[in-house]
Order: structure tokens, then C-alpha cells, then sequence
């Protein structure tokens, strides 16, 4: 497996309040055999997080369409849990609606933010999305104290299925409180209650492994295969030898998955906008072949862009 990466498609201009920086977490939405709308999270100047979108042709996503001049959804009620800021994460056909759902943040004393998975609806193609609830679909419980992120959800047979971030502890490193998290496993009849039993998807590989972020899943064959982001626990911010790269994986169930990074088929460039990391894979099928749309350096700071699978 080889990914042959295409370039760089969008990175803001910056001439909004809302998206001084970043586009981060690329979500994409096949409209049509002629448009594919890609969803992403960019930054206003305080650094939170605001999600929009842009349009592009399909196949051929580096033409740009349109370009979305405003955010979609505004920031929770004070002490809710998405009044820091909103990154989207996973969009689903549900009839004529979509189910958008995205990660909510929320600041602390103790620890630099918490966050939760919220749902968004859209019954107009999803051009405007309305909040489900104030409150979160997947947030905190007994058995996972710390927070969820970011996730993947499809809808089989009338099974919801989502492969979320949790976060298993913090741990001060360097003086600064750091997240640990790995990508567990749930599953629903409606797509808003969610049965969490605790199953982790994809685990750490060792100690030295700090996080694993961002599934995308694709079911062919009868095998589940997923990609992710993975980075280390220490100086993934400022060492590009310990910073995000993705991994793979596959599955018969979608439950028990064995790791297979070394066939991911992609690392960073020898120079460039994707040099440094590589994260947030969002792949997609198309024209017998996949896409994957990926961030390259600093966490979205330059953008998103894709490649094409090679097998």
C-alpha cells in the first residue's frame, strides 16, 4: 500500500475573525459526482476553534468551488461543554438530514480543556446545522473520567457504530499537563444514545506512545480497515521525530483490530507543508481507488491536502 500525495488544498487566509489560522480535522461529504463539500475546524485570534467549510470538484479537490464565509455553529451557552470552541468530526447521511457530529471545548483550572462529542443536524444539504441538544451525545462517564474526542461514525443494518478518542489520564511532563488517549469502540440504535462498554479499538502500542486520534473506517470485503493519527507522549509539539504520523489498521468486526502501521503507506515530506506531521486522516472511496485527506505541520496550521492509495 502506497499513498501518492497530491499537494496542498486549503489553508485560510485569514481575512475572517473567526479563521485567523488552521484548518484542521478535514471532514468530507461526497454531494454529488461533481461536488464534494469538506468541512474542517479553523481558529479564531484567541486560538478557538470554529468549523466551516469549502467545496470543491470531486475528484479533483485542489478546485475550489466555494469557499464558506462564515462559521456553521456558534460557541455553547457559558459553562456548556462546546463554549470554547467546535471542531467538526464526522458527517452522516440519515434520509433527507445530516448528522454532523462534532467535538465540543471547554476550558479548566487544572487541565488546559476538556472535551465532548456533540450532534448537529442539517436539513438543507447541510449549508446550515442547528445543535441536537446543548448538552454532548458521548462526554464523561463512571468508567471514562477524562474526556472524548474526536470520532468516526457509520451507520450499518440500522447499527450505528463509532470509533472514538478517550482520554485515559493526564500526566504532567515537562511541567505541563499532558493526554494520553486511545480510539475505543460504541454502538447505537439511533445515533444518539450511545452503549459504551469500555472496548478499546485501537490501544497503545507502548509507554512511549502518548495518543491515537482521528479513525477513518471504510468496510469492504467483509474487513474493516482504519487509519489514524498516532504520535509519542513527549515533545510531539516541537520534535518532528515524535509528532503525529498515521497508522493503520484492520478488523473483521469492527471491534478487535490488529495494528499494522508499518503498512500505512505515508509519512511526512522531506520539506514542505507536511514535513513535519502528519495527521487527521479522513479517507474516502472513489473511482476504485481511495483519497485520503489529511493536515500536514502544526496541528492544521498549514492546511489540509490529499493523496491517492497505490496498492
Amino acid at each position: 500500500m502506497r499513498w501518492i500525495k497530491k499537494g496542498l488544498i486549503y489553508t485560510p487566509n485569514a481575512r475572517y475573525d473567526w479563521n485567523k489560522t488552521h484548518a484542521q480535522v478535514p471532514v468530507v461529504d461526497m454531494l454529488d459526482d461533481k461536488v464534494w463539500r469538506i468541512y474542517y475546524s479553523s481558529r479564531n485570534a484567541l486560538g478557538q476553534s470554529n468549523c466551516s467549510f469549502i467545496e470543491v470538484e470531486a475528484g479533483n479537490p485542489t478546485k475550489i468551488f466555494y469557499e464558506h464565509p462564515e462559521s456553521i455553529l456558534p460557541f455553547g451557552k457559558l459553562g456548556t461543554f462546546d463554549d470554547c470552541g467546535i471542531m467538526p468530526t464526522s458527517i452522516v447521511n440519515v434520509g433527507t438530514k445530516k448528522y454532523l457530529y462534532y467535538v465540543g471545548w471547554t476550558v479548566r483550572q487544572t487541565v488546559p480543556y476538556h472535551n465532548s462529542i456533540g450532534l448537529a443536524v442539517s436539513d438543507d444539504g447541510g449549508k446550515t446545522f442547528a445543535k441536537m441538544f446543548e448538552g454532548p451525545v458521548v462526554t464523561t462517564i463512571h468508567t471514562e473520567p477524562y474526556f472524548n474526542g474526536t470520532a468516526y461514525v457509520i451507520c450499518q443494518d440500522n447499527l450505528w457504530k463509532m470509533w472514538y478518542l478517550s482520554c485515559t489520564k493526564w500526566k504532567v511532563i515537562n511541567n505541563k499537563p499532558e493526554p494520553f488517549y486511545n480510539i475505543k469502540y460504541a454502538e447505537s440504535t439511533n445515533g444518539i444514545n450511545w452503549k459504551r462498554d469500555g472496548h478499546v479499538a485501537i490501544d497503545y502500542l507502548n509507554e512511549s506512545e502518548g495518543g491515537i486520534v482521528s479513525a477513518s473506517v471504510i468496510k469492504e470485503n467483509g474487513k474493516y480497515r482504519m487509519w489514524y493519527g498516532r504520535r509519542s507522549a513527549i515533545d510531539y509539539r516541537t520534535d518532528k521525530n515524535q509528532s503525529y504520523r498515521i497508522g493503520y489498521a484492520e478488523s473483521m468486526n469492527g471491534k478487535d483490530w490488529s495494528r499494522k502501521d508499518a503498512l500505512a503507506g505515508i509519512d511526512v515530506s522531506p520539506e514542505g507543508w507536511d514535513s513535519e506531521m502528519i495527521s487527521y486522516p479522513c479517507v474516502i472511496n472513489y473511482n476504485r481507488s481511495k483519497i485520503m485527506f489529511y493536515n500536514g505541520n502544526g496541528f492544521g496550521r498549514t492546511g489540509f491536502g490529499y493523496a491517492i492509495l497505490e496498492e
